[in-house]
């Protein structure tokens, strides 16, 4: 990054706004492995992210969102760039006092942990996302990569989201304006999440509850513990054939490269070791994917951002690199 010390004074001109150089990204994301970033910068309203935008814009630096992550993996080296993080008012989740109506719509923040906004709503009489407990991301996250499971996901549970481009203006953009896609939409890299807008319906506490507890229950007796990003790879055709039964019947539980191993309890989760390397894990990732492409002729998509990774790695791991803005 050019000219890093005067980035970073113009960025802690911003009321609100806390920025940290060279902070290790392990520790914020579910791996846990990995360098540091050259600028984590930390912004709790959207007053200060707009202007906070303005100025990265200008830089024209490489900058990542990043929310709890979950899908993350950042390389040893590190990140050369900005790491943006949304906190405060980008965590609030706003429930209506009255869920009396056919059709409940609740706003949850960017920086809202997906299984707290599952847990708060289910608590208030509302079903439709209780889906989304057994998922640890964020709502920004999950709005970009259309996260899902136990049969939904965000196209089916949003109404819409406001979006910012950095260095420009809000909009608000409805769901079918998104470019949802198994895993995917249509949000530009250098646009932001600030917030969705949940489509919900009256249910019984105690039945959502009790759904969020059986999804609890079957993740952790279906899924690995420790220190992971959850799947690793998108189904390649989704309902019919899935990477994790894919990868078992070739053989590979347990494959290891290093300080990383395929999961004995789930294929399609790949895990490390305390301490361990992320080369490690992204080699591992590329021998899986070459494994079963030339045994089964299905190419591999990683739902996996990789972040400080050159570009050719990323893409013999099926991954693509952490772009500007991404969460």
């Amino acid at each position: 990054m050019k000219d890093r010390g005067s980035l970073a004074l113009a960025l802690e001109a911003v009321a609100g706004v806390a920025v940290e150089r060279d902070r290790p990204l392990g520790e914020l994301t579910t791996y846990r492995i990995g360098g540091s970033a050259a600028l984590t910068v930390s912004v709790g309203e959207r007053t200060a992210l707009v202007e906070v935008g303005r100025i990265l814009a200008a830089a024209d630096v490489a900058t990542v969102v990043l929310g709890r992550g979950s899908n993350v993996l950042v390389a040893d080296t590190g990140f050369n760039g900005v790491v943006l993080r949304l906190v405060g008012d980008f965590e609030a989740i706003a429930i209506p006092s009255v869920v009396d109506a056919r059709v409940i719509e609740v706003t949850a923040g960017s920086a809202a942990p997906l299984p707290v906004v599952a847990r708060r709503t289910a608590a208030a009489g509302l079903g439709g996302f209780e889906w989304a407990v057994g998922v640890p991301g964020t709502i920004g996250g999950a709005v970009r990569m259309n996260a899902g499971g136990h049969g939904s996901d965000m196209a089916a549970s949003i109404a819409r989201a406001t979006i910012l481009r950095l260095g420009g203006a809000s909009r608000r953009v409805e769901v079918a304006d998104l470019g949802f896609g198994f895993r995917s939409s249509g949000i530009a890299p250098e646009d932001v999440v600030l917030d969705a807008t949940l489509v919900l319906r009256p249910r019984e506490a105690e039945q959502a509850e009790a759904e969020i507890d059986e999804i609890v229950r079957w993740r952790r007796e279906h899924q690995p513990g420790g220190q992971n990003c959850g799947s690793v790879f998108v189904n390649p055709v989704p309902g019919e054939i899935s990477a994790g039964a894919l990868i078992d019947g070739l053989g590979l539980r347990g494959l290891r490269d290093g300080t990383a191993a395929v999961s004995e309890k789930h294929a399609n989760f790949i895990l490390s070791e305390p301490g361990g390397a992320a080369s490690d894990v992204v080699r591992l990732m590329s021998r899986i994917r070459a494994e079963v492409l030339d045994r089964t002729g299905h190419d591999l998509r990683s739902e996996v951002r990789l972040l400080g990774f050159d570009v050719e790695v990323a893409a013999a791991a099926g991954a693509r690199p952490a772009t500007s803005a991404g969460h």
